[in-house]
């Protein structure tokens, strides 16, 4: 199982970019249930906050609706979640909170890889990150 990161969804919802072709494939297969992955509460918020301080409310209610149709089942942030990510922070000085939490999910879920382009997961041992 792979828990797809909110930058995924939107380089595939975005303007032309390297990473445009390759997220919107990956999510047509996991449309198709060839690939098994899921969201996070955490992702739908960021797709949520991100369009809404750009003032695209529009495009990001389109880019919500569609995560929700690919991705009917979603992870709930709970305490646990939260608590693992606290201890990821106090472990890398340089993770930013929204990473943590992501990281924290996959580990707490005992999911495959997170997929997403940010590099700032890899300073996390035993986390697996990969790329459409």
């Amino acid at each position: 199982m792979l828990l797809i990161d909110a930058n995924i969804l939107m380089y595939a919802a975005g303007a032309p970019h390297p990473h445009k072709l390759p997220s919107a494939q990956l999510l047509e297969r996991i449309a198709r249930g060839d690939v098994e992955a899921t969201i996070n509460a955490e992702t739908l918020q960021e797709v949520l906050h991100r369009y809404r301080a750009i003032k695209r409310w529009n495009d990001g209610r389109q880019v919500y609706d569609l995560a929700r149709q690919i991705f009917p089942s979603v992870i709930p942030v709970t305490s646990e979640i939260l608590d693992r990510a606290r201890e990821l922070l106090d472990r890398h000085a340089s993770l930013m909170a929204r990473d943590a939490l992501h990281a924290a999910v996959v580990m707490h879920e005992g999911f495959d890889a997170l997929c997403s382009y940010d590099r700032d997961f890899d300073v996390i041992a035993g986390l697996s990150r990969v790329e459409p």
